[in-house]
């Protein structure tokens, strides 16, 4: 935010359909989100800011926190690891050669960069 800006409050918002902000819908076109009318500490000057949609993409699905991944780990990591992995309920896969444990607790382990897809 501006300087300017920095020690403002709100005390207007608009949404781009309503009076008050018609003459920058007008301006601004779809793009615009919403107008906010600003004031400083003292309330001698008064700023109008807008917010402006500039992309549009697809979202991606997050992957749930709860979902089981794979960790392969090369067998000196494995050695003081062992102990952490069952701790925090991880099961071993001697099948694949991968530990089977939630996302979040590959996170919390520090892990997430030995996930594979198996």
């Amino acid at each position: 935010m501006p300087q300017a800006c920095a020690d403002t409050r709100v005390i207007k918002k608009f949404l781009a359909t309503q009076p008050g902000a018609l003459k920058l819908a007008r301006r601004y076109g779809t793009a615009l989100v919403c107008v906010r009318y600003r004031c400083d500490k003292e309330g001698l000057t008064r700023y109008t800011t807008v917010e402006l949609l500039v992309e549009e993409a697809p979202m991606q699905k997050r992957k749930s926190v709860h979902h089981l991944v794979a960790v392969e780990l090369g067998k000196t990591q494995t050695f003081g690891m062992k102990n952490r992995l069952t701790e925090n309920g991880a099961e071993w896969d001697p099948d694949a050669y991968v530990w089977r444990l939630t996302r979040s607790t590959a996170k919390r382990l520090g892990l997430l960069d030995y996930v594979v897809s198996k």
